[in-house]
């Protein structure tokens, strides 16, 4: 068993646990994208206050994010994580970003080592970068890039085609012990994830009732949380918000690693005529 690599250097404060919007391509970053040029301005100024709101500066961050999937849950022990332009279309400057927040190899390990503990497929990568779900919403929220960082991948179920919600929650809950460690738990995805019905009139109404289905079940008391987030597939319009769930499945390990920590809703916007929310577990 490997030590706990930030025990001599651990904040004192428990951090939280966040399920967070990264937005659209590198859409902070530009002057418009598929909309008027202020579509996403409530989405960055949320991001840009994330920092003042916990306890403490992180010791490191691990972020899960919907742009990433390997057949097990897979930590990146990166040193020095390349970005990863994994969009398109976009003007040409949002292709020379950058953002050199150094990896933090030994947190990854950790992070891989709890998984397996807790009997979940886990591995480690010697070379992933930072891919748009990572750097894109937290370029903005820790611009300075000194704290650490590391990738975490979603675990793709036995199809190679869906996940599975409850192991998701599983994840999150045997990486709980990071938070006591000076680690904040960032699940990057998005609330509503739809392409084909982005700025079209019949979206918004069931992208809200959707919306005021999933705030409900996040700020349930854990057990029914769980549970009512483990079958989503049968909340309203589910299916309509996520053809395919890997923007979703983030915010499983988020409230997994909340524990017995009442989640609530901390942003909610309508950009392109969708609800999105941000939601946090303390």
């Amino acid at each position: 068993m490997t030590t706990n690599p930030l025990s001599q250097a651990a904040s004192s404060m428990r951090q939280p646990t966040i399920f967070l919007p990264h937005g659209g391509g590198p859409c902070f970053f530009m002057d418009w994208t598929w909309g008027p040029a202020d579509t996403w301005v409530p989405t960055q100024r949320f991001l840009e206050s994330l920092a003042a709101t916990l306890p403490a500066t992180p010791q490191a961050i691990l972020v899960i994010s919907g742009h990433w999937e390997q057949p097990a849950f897979t930590a990146s022990t990166a040193a020095a994580p390349e970005l990863i332009f994994d969009y398109s279309g976009f003007p040409e400057h949002t292709y020379q970003l950058t953002w050199p927040t150094p990896g933090a190899p030994d947190l990854a390990r950790r992070a891989a080592e709890l998984l397996v503990q807790a009997g979940l497929p886990s591995g480690t990568s010697p070379s992933r970068g930072f891919d748009h779900g990572v750097f894109v919403p937290l370029k903005v929220a820790f611009p300075a890039a000194t704290i650490p960082v590391v990738s975490l991948s979603l675990a793709l179920g036995h199809d190679a085609v869906s996940f599975d919600p409850a192991l998701h929650l599983a994840a999150g809950s045997a990486l709980a012990p990071l938070r006591d460690e000076g680690v904040l738990i960032i699940a990057s995805g998005m609330s509503f994830h739809n392409l084909r019905a982005y700025l079209q009139p019949t979206t918004l109404p069931r992208a809200r009732e959707f919306d005021a289905w999933l705030t409900s079940a996040v700020e349930s008391p854990a057990l029914v949380r769980d549970r009512l987030l483990t079958d989503w597939r049968s909340a309203p319009f589910a299916a309509f918000a996520h053809p395919r769930e890997e923007h979703l499945i983030p915010l499983m390990v988020a409230a997994g690693a909340g524990g017995e920590g009442a989640g609530h809703r901390i942003f909610t916007d309508e950009p392109m005529g969708a609800t999105i929310s941000a939601y946090r577990f303390d």
